[in-house]
């Protein structure tokens, strides 16, 4: 147990924090607490519970996952992941359904870490969370127009088309006032950040905005107007529970279980790749479970870590968990003191920044680029968006997983019979004369998503003790969009530490598919060889 749970902040204490550096952790975490309000107000209303339960999530669950986790920066709390799986659980079952599937997906999460399964999750394919991080961006997208247009619609229907059909029914009634709204939002958070860096666009617009709307009474939806006043405290409550029905929770919570701790510890791979650290994946995962097994007690929702907050975090000098924790600590003043204020917001306002969220979620740039790789790539991620956006996003990742697996089953058998199976005079022995500043990694075999991290990391290691790196692609027949995502982030971690990367014996296919995603304009076209001879001879005059 001891070695699959060890908190980050525990084995950082023993070593010593110096006083600068927790300085620098309290004034990032009073930032990212900022940055948070707005995010946690505006998902707890997207998801269609009441604000304060977005607010009690980042303040519990941030808390957690700060002090347990195994990220030195990763900010916990609600996410736009979240918000369409809530809304159909509330929806169905009510806020004690959801309760209950929180609670069943932190047992899962729990039970994922202390099996050592937090490796596993780095095989689902790049296409596949594309495809339903995207798909969830079309669907935040699509329930914030109501709030957007200032639309008076009683009942919005859940299904993708229904909605988008009451929406132009009803389009006639579109108050202008709250239109106005969502548009000057939507400027102040795209744009305030070419005039401060400091304080978050989401911030500074509610605050400008609701200051307007309360002294000039504009006529809008408030949240006061639309769910009443914000409590400012968190009180204790244990949901009633029907042993009969425990199974209909489990899909659900299953579904908030592998999306947290997917998305959990991609924010923690990013937030290293920041800070050049190692984040500890079981351990993250097990907190992230007893977050969300005690959050739901207090009134909350389901939590993970944060892309968006963590990389806030690192830019503003946060390199130890106690950031995250003094983030929790400024939201929970905030509530104490200042809930009063925050249930002036307008809901036109909360849309403004949650379009804003889908926007960026969107990954669009990646969705066009998966759309101009392999075919097989293509239908994995066009069929998991398209399920998310009009079916279910438990279905999604399903046959997303499947797809996937039976797509690489079908590449594998093509492509067998190309491997070669001698090696050529081009043998290890040559790598003896090689000279120390330079290094030699040779891949042997198809670049795919269930092998791409690990031979990222490796290619990263090696690099990084070297002038030059020499990879060797001979023996590579295929090179999926997860594996092109990986080697282009360890490409641009490596050129930036001063490493040459030269590459040889490329197959054409491989070629193009690295000229296409331009990892081919980060390595240098020039340092791209057909022979190992002919990339060792030119490594060795760069040195010379």
């Amino acid at each position: 147990m001891t070695n699959i749970f060890q908190p980050k902040l525990f084995s950082l204490l023993k070593k010593e924090i110096s006083k600068e550096q927790i300085i620098s952790d309290i004034f990032a975490g009073i930032i990212v607490g900022i940055v948070a309000l707005p995010l946690a107000i505006a998902f707890a209303v997207a998801s269609g519970v009441a604000p304060q339960m977005g607010i009690i999530t980042a303040v519990i669950a941030g808390f957690i996952i700060s002090f347990l986790g195994g990220s030195r920066v990763q900010i916990g709390g609600p996410t736009g992941a979240f918000v369409i799986i809530i809304y159909a659980l509330v929806e169905k079952y009510g806020i004690d359904g959801l309760m209950i599937s929180t609670i069943m997906a932190g047992i899962i999460l729990v039970l994922f870490g202390l099996l050592r399964l937090g490796s596993l999750l780095r095989y689902f394919p790049h296409p596949l969370i594309v495809g339903f991080t995207s798909g969830i961006a079309v669907v935040i997208f699509s329930t914030q127009i109501k709030d957007a247009f200032g639309l008076n619609i009683e009942k919005l229907p859940s299904e993708f088309l229904e909605k988008w059909h009451t929406y132009f029914l009803n389009i006639q009634d579109t108050n202008f006032y709250a239109l106005s709204i969502t548009a000057i939002t939507i400027l102040i958070v795209m744009y305030s950040k070419h005039l401060t860096t400091k304080v978050p666009g989401s911030f500074i617009a509610i605050i400008f905005i609701t200051a307007v709307v309360s002294f000039t009474n504009i006529p809008v939806t408030t949240i006061e107007s639309f769910f009443g006043t914000i409590p400012n405290d968190i009180s204790f409550h244990i949901p009633a529970l029907d042993f009969s029905n425990l199974s209909m929770y489990i899909a659900p919570a299953l579904t908030i279980a592998l999306l947290g701790g997917i998305e959990s510890l991609l924010s923690a791979v990013v937030a290293d790749g920041m800070i050049g650290s190692n984040h500890r994946s079981n351990t993250e995962l097990i907190a992230q479970g007893i977050a969300n097994i005690v959050t739901p007690f207090f009134g909350g929702i389901p939590a993970t870590g944060a892309i968006a907050r963590t990389a806030t975090n690192v830019k503003n000098g946060g390199r130890t968990p106690i950031a995250g924790i003094v983030h929790s600590l400024t939201l929970f003043l905030i509530m104490l003191f200042f809930a009063d204020l925050a249930k002036l917001i307008p809901m036109s306002c909360l849309a403004g920044i949650l379009i804003v969220v889908a926007y960026n979620m969107s990954e669009w740039r990646s969705f066009v680029s998966i759309l101009r790789g392999s075919p097989f790539d293509i239908v994995v991620l066009l069929s998991t968006f398209f399920l998310t956006v009009m079916v279910d996003l438990t279905i999604a990742i399903e046959v997303g997983v499947v797809l996937s697996s039976l797509l690489f089953m079908k590449r594998m058998a093509d492509i067998g019979t190309m491997i070669p199976k001698e090696i050529d005079s081009d043998s290890i022995e040559n790598y003896a004369n090689i000279p120390d500043e330079i290094a030699v990694y040779e891949i042997g075999g198809p670049l795919f998503f269930a092998s791409a991290k690990q031979y990222a990391q490796t290619i990263k290691e090696i690099g990084f003790s070297s002038k030059i790196l020499i990879i060797r692609m001979r023996y590579v027949p295929f090179i999926d969009s997860t594996a092109l995502h990986n080697l282009s982030e360890t490409v641009k971690t490596l050129k930036n530490a001063g490493v040459i990367i030269v590459m040889s014996g490329v197959n054409n296919e491989v070629y193009k598919d690295l000229k296409k995603h331009h990892i081919v304009d980060l390595i240098g076209e020039e340092n791209i060889l057909k022979t190992f001879e002919e990339a060792l001879n030119y490594a060795k005059k760069i040195i010379d």
